[in-house]
């Protein structure tokens, strides 16, 4: 009978302490707006893969919008539906979408009689705190085939328009959260240069 009862009070115990360690391993999937996945499941997890080390369901990371590198696309000619991106905030820069908008402000693209329809160029440099650039933005990315006049044209415009908006004027918080960290912008010339050279 004793035994009976260390057995049945043994078992509790286990029962009770494997319950209790899979209520801590339950993950709370609320704040990542999807339920926590396997790579075992018939789809990946979204926004990407877990390990089939990890034990148990595993979230993945979230790729947050804004990373290490900071990227933009600066559009010649916007879509109607994101003028307000590219209207200046009328007060300190204050988050990394006031600097974006800034960025796109300042874009003024060459002349279309010097300039060439589709023109990609990328560009990286940083800031300091002060607002201030650090150094001239150095050429990440050229459309190929196109000449060195055309290249050098475009690298003009891009220094005169940062040059013409800078130094920006960064809250503290900013400021110090930008200083020395890269930015990539990514000039696109999206005008249809055609038509306009058809314009008396």
């Amino acid at each position: 009978m004793f035994r009976c009862i260390i057995v049945c009070l043994i078992t509790t115990f286990v029962g009770m302490s494997a319950a209790d360690a899979q209520s801590r391993r339950q993950i709370d999937a609320t704040p990542f707006s999807h339920a926590p996945c396997s790579v075992l499941d018939g789809q990946p997890c979204t926004p990407s893969f877990c390990s089939v080390f990890n034990e148990g369901p595993c979230i993945p990371e979230i790729d947050y919008p804004y990373g290490q590198n900071l990227q933009l696309t600066i559009e010649s000619a916007p879509p109607q539906d994101q003028a307000a991106k590219y209207r200046k905030p009328d007060h300190d820069l204050d988050t990394i979408g006031d600097l974006f908008a800034a960025l796109r402000s300042c874009w003024s693209p060459p002349p279309s009689d010097s300039a060439r329809q589709g023109m990609q160029m990328s560009v990286r440099f940083s800031f300091k705190r002060s607002g201030e650039i650090i150094a001239a933005p150095r050429v990440t990315y050229a459309t190929a085939g196109v000449p060195a006049d055309t290249r050098a044209t475009y690298l003009k415009a891009i220094n005169a328009s940062l040059g013409g908006c800078t130094p920006f004027k960064f809250t503290s918080g900013l400021g110090g959260a930008l200083a020395g960290r890269p930015i990539a912008i990514r000039y696109v010339d999206n005008r249809d240069l055609g038509k306009q050279a058809e314009k008396p």
